[in-house]
């Protein structure tokens, strides 16, 4: 998952340009919000939006069932597996 730095502070500056900030201003308009509020609500569904498709993962049907196969019935462990389960710190 990337990360992006974010700073300790819950202000956001925006440089935008005259005519950008005019058709903000005049949705605003048609709706009971603050400019703040509309442009925080639908960043908020853009970015969900955006992280829903980036985490999902899609699967055919052939594969889902594959998957499944393996849930109920995995293979054994590989001497790469059972090399790494070894090398971990025992759990107190």
């Amino acid at each position: 998952m990337p990360r992006v730095a974010v700073q300790d502070s819950s202000r956001v500056s925006l440089r935008i340009r005259p005519e950008d900030k005019a058709l903000l201003v005049r949705a605003v308009s048609y709706t009971h919000m603050d400019l703040t509020s509309f442009v925080l609500q639908n960043a908020l569904q853009a970015a969900k939006a955006v992280i829903a498709e980036a985490e999902l993962i899609a699967l055919s049907e052939q594969d889902s069932l594959r998957v499944l196969d393996v849930l109920e019935d995995p293979p054994p462990p590989n001497a790469r597996l059972l090399a790494a389960a070894h090398a971990l710190p025992l759990m107190p």
